[in-house]
């Protein structure tokens, strides 16, 4: 799934884990960035909208590489470059690991993100699909929800934080997420549910987080939420990530 661009921007704006160092549209300049793929190849699309857009950032205090001419502060990320792998963040406590794309993979859009262990230098499994998932999946992590609500959620979040589809419908990132259920009091009403988007017409979107049954998404309103979900909403599909991705390019 491509990274939205809009509840992108959202988390970024939103979530106080993720700092940026200049306003929005007053980031690098394209030449600046296409100096910088010049030495290292192709950079990801959602970490090259993150450099036009934002410049440099940082998350939880700890700053993401950027291209240059970098502040004092920044690394330039073409010095990072390590075979195929090229590093943009070190986690802060000095002990933590640091996050590399791998260049050696390329879907004609993002790279995936490894995670590489600071005392082994041995790489974890992929930590997420892009850029986008990476600020998404740290986000969540911190935030207390773990990769996501359920494995599908997950999935998603390893891409994009949520997505808004020209029909007006909205899955959610971690940034919004809790906010929606605390809302609509789900844990109380439907326990077994999560809420995981909307239609902006009034009807939620409902997964479960527990049972084996964790791919369904149904539709129900959302003045009207309840135990039974199945048995009361309308079942929308059995695989998110394909039907938004129908949904938004078919």
């Amino acid at each position: 799934m491509s990274a939205d661009f809009a509840p992108l921007r959202e988390l970024i704006e939103t979530s106080p884990l993720i700092t940026t160092a200049r306003a929005r549209g007053s980031g690098k300049p394209e030449a600046a960035v296409e100096a910088a793929e010049g030495v290292v190849g192709p950079l990801s699309q959602s970490y090259r909208w993150w450099l036009t857009e934002y410049g440099e950032g940082a998350f939880n205090g700890s700053e993401i590489a950027s291209v240059a001419p970098p502040t004092p502060d920044t690394v330039d990320v073409t010095t990072e470059l390590e075979g195929e792998r090229l590093c943009f963040y070190r986690e802060s406590d000095g002990c933590g690991g640091s996050f590399h794309f791998a260049l050696d993979q390329w879907d004609g859009e993002e790279h995936p993100v490894v995670r590489r262990d600071h005392f082994t230098g041995e790489e974890d499994e992929e930590f997420a699909d892009s850029f986008a998932g990476f600020l998404t999946v740290q986000v969540a992590l911190h935030s207390g929800l773990g990769e996501g609500p359920n494995p599908t959620i997950a999935r998603l979040w390893r891409s994009t934080p949520g997505v808004l589809l020209p029909n007006g419908v909205s899955v959610y990132g971690p940034h919004v997420i809790r906010e929606r259920n605390d809302t609509y009091e789900v844990r109380e009403y439907a326990p077994d549910w999560v809420l995981v988007g909307d239609d902006s017409g009034g009807r939620g979107l409902f997964m479960r987080h527990h049972g084996r049954d964790r791919t369904s998404v149904y539709a129900l309103e959302l003045g009207a939420v309840e135990h039974d979900v199945e048995a009361n909403g309308e079942l929308l599909t059995g695989d998110l990530v394909g039907w938004l991705a129908a949904e938004a390019y078919g």
